[in-house]
């Protein structure tokens, strides 16, 4: 029996996916855990890797195109198996086979796992009419059988009006009746929204698909905008005693052929540490309560070509000055070699935007929801300052800004805790003790 290999789903929000490149021809032989193509998310690129042992038999879609969860990228047969003839394997699809090299979504249940098994037999398409086939996914087929539910009855929300799992489930809900398509109720009950303002292309205009990270960094941002009442505090830190300590301990650091820090390896440590006096910071909306987080699950926002990427430095409160030095790098270079997992992106509490090194002064970032803050950190710049004495010297200066969530986090909130990012950053030694 042919095996059907779906797009999996390898990040939290994904809803499909980009196949970049097959890893595999056919004809090739396949073996548990070999890569079988790299697929982009809406977060990175990562190797899709294969569940079952067989022969590729038929790729079923190409490098380039984008496919919903779900849907079959290629079609595998066991060692020695004959290969269907084109009638046979439409009708497998059709009949919703299981499809191979992907799991699930972590949360279906039991059941849901146990119909769509590899060893189960194939599921007949519901009796439609021939002159128009309805459109649904293998699993929503799969489900929709098991429940004695006919596909005709349904109304779908995936891409292009497909059936999904959810739209099955929801017709099962309701004891049977016409489902409704959660998107249309909800539209019916709100007006219109305005038409978007497009820009008109010229001869020579270079036109550029968005990719699905930068689809998806394109919803985020503008669901944070729009949902989130953003606030932002800018404190200008006296940038001289962390770039006299860092001198201090990279020379020290050299000498026994250790780690060399950057200036950001130390401003995450203080960002971590000042948590600790100000805990609010760390926290998220949710509905009817505020979440305050235990721990700092800290997102460092790191560029990468197609776009920008926030896995997460775990338990970041636990963590020496080398050890969050250590994550970082280790992060940055597989996020920029696509060699991420999932969960790297996942769970992060607080966020951390640095574009210091690209020479800029200040700026003001949106926030990384569902989290309630983020902080920017700006670029260590020599200029004249006033000290103590009323003389004018020489000084580093450094401005940070946080941009808040004040549904969570008040103006006298975010200010207290820049002032204990302040005393940190302008007294180092304490991050290391």
């Amino acid at each position: 029996m042919p095996i059907f290999i779906e797009m999996p789903k390898l990040s939290d929000t994904m809803t499909e996916g980009t196949l970049v490149k097959w890893l595999k021809n056919e004809g090739d032989s396949i073996e548990v855990g070999d890569e079988l193509a790299e697929i982009e998310t809406d977060k990175a690129t990562m190797a899709m890797e294969a569940f079952d042992d067989g022969v590729l038999h038929k790729i079923l879609v190409p490098e380039g195109g984008k496919v919903p969860l779900g849907e079959a990228l290629a079609v595998m047969l066991e060692e020695g198996e004959d290969a269907p003839s084109a009638s046979e394997l439409a009708a497998f699809q059709s009949g919703g086979t299981k499809l191979t090299g992907a799991s699930e979504p972590s949360e279906a249940p039991a059941s849901e796992s146990a119909a769509s098994s590899g060893d189960t037999a194939p599921v007949h398409a519901p009796d439609v009419s021939s002159k128009e086939r309805v459109k649904a996914s293998p699993l929503a087929r799969k489900i929709a059988a098991s429940k004695g539910l006919s596909l005709a009855n349904i109304q779908g929300t995936g891409p292009g009006g497909r059936i999904v799992k959810v739209d099955v489930e929801t017709l099962a809900a309701s004891g049977g009746g016409q489902a409704v398509a959660p998107a249309a109720a909800a539209s019916a009950s709100r007006p219109a929204a305005p038409a978007p303002i497009k820009a008109t292309a010229s001869e020579g205009d270079k036109r550029i698909p968005l990719t699905g990270m930068r689809s998806i960094i394109a919803e985020r941002l503008l669901a944070s905008k729009t949902q989130i009442p953003h606030f932002y505090l800018n404190i200008e830190v006296d940038a001289a005693p962390l770039m006299a300590l860092r001198t201090q301990v990279n020379a020290a650091s050299e000498r026994v052929g250790g780690s060399k820090y950057t200036v950001n390896d130390f401003v995450l440590k203080a960002i971590v540490g000042a948590i600790s006096e100000e805990p609010r910071v760390n926290a998220s909306f949710d509905g009817d309560s505020i979440i305050q987080f235990a721990s700092v699950q800290l997102c460092v926002a790191i560029a990468v070509d197609a776009g920008l990427v926030t896995p997460v430095i775990r338990n970041a409160e636990t963590k020496t000055l080398q050890q969050i030095s250590d994550a970082v790098k280790d992060l940055a270079t597989r996020a920029r070699n696509k060699k991420l997992a999932p969960e790297e992106f996942q769970g992060g509490t607080i966020t951390v935007s640095n574009l210091g090194s690209y020479g800029i002064d200040s700026f003001d970032a949106i926030i990384n929801p569902p989290q309630a803050a983020i902080l920017s950190i700006g670029a260590i710049k020599a200029k004249p300052v006033v000290n103590k004495a009323g003389e004018i010297v020489a000084g580093q200066r450094m401005w940070i800004g946080l941009s808040g969530d004040h549904r969570v986090v008040d103006g006298a909130v975010g200010a207290t805790y820049l002032n204990a990012l302040q005393r940190l950053i302008e007294n180092p030694a304490l991050m290391l003790v």
